[in-house]
């Protein structure tokens, strides 16, 4: 993986092999933040990545100059290697280790750009509920905005709050405000 732009543009990041993970593609990430670029000043947004995994988002977004970025995983070889790297490159990332689920029962927000990216077997009823919860629970700021990337085959058009979705190979970026 590598990090798009920023302080870091251009720097490979290789993960451990044993990370129970499926990272973003540098294209669609690179799709996702052209979309992204004009719509806020970078330095003043709170951000939540969810089911960070690598952190791929988190770096670039922190990299980008975000100074308030959360990296949520339930899994210790994930946020380790989160925690490590973004010493490394002395980036503003606070790595919790819990589930989603629990992490947004507490949650305090509101948060200017939540990216969620789940396991692609998560069924829509989860990701319905993933979505509700971030709205229930008052979580996204005004005019915040959630992004949820999930398997193109699962689409989200019944919920209320949906805005856009993009298509990336096989990877569905659903938009909610």
């Amino acid at each position: 993986m590598r990090i798009i732009s920023g302080t870091h543009k251009g720097r490979r990041l290789v993960a451990p092999k044993q990370l129970p993970v499926r990272p973003t593609t540098d294209r669609a990430k690179e799709a996702l933040f052209n979309i992204l670029h004009h719509r806020w000043d970078w330095d003043q947004l709170r951000c939540l990545d969810l089911f960070s995994g690598t952190g791929n988002i988190a770096y670039e977004l922190a990299s980008r100059g975000v100074n308030s970025v959360t990296a949520v995983d339930q899994n210790r070889h994930c946020t380790q290697f989160i925690t490590q790297t973004a010493t490394s490159l002395d980036m503003p990332i606070s790595v919790v280790k819990s589930s989603v689920d629990a992490f947004l029962e507490r949650a305090s927000g509101p948060y200017d750009f939540i990216f969620a990216d789940p396991p692609y077997a998560f069924a829509e009823t989860q990701l319905q509920q993933l979505v509700a919860t971030v709205f229930e629970r008052q979580l996204l700021a005004p005019n915040g905005l959630l992004v949820l990337e999930h398997d193109k085959h699962r689409p989200l058009t019944q919920l209320a709050q949906l805005q856009d979705e993009r298509l990336y190979g096989n990877s569905r970026f659903s938009f909610f405000e």
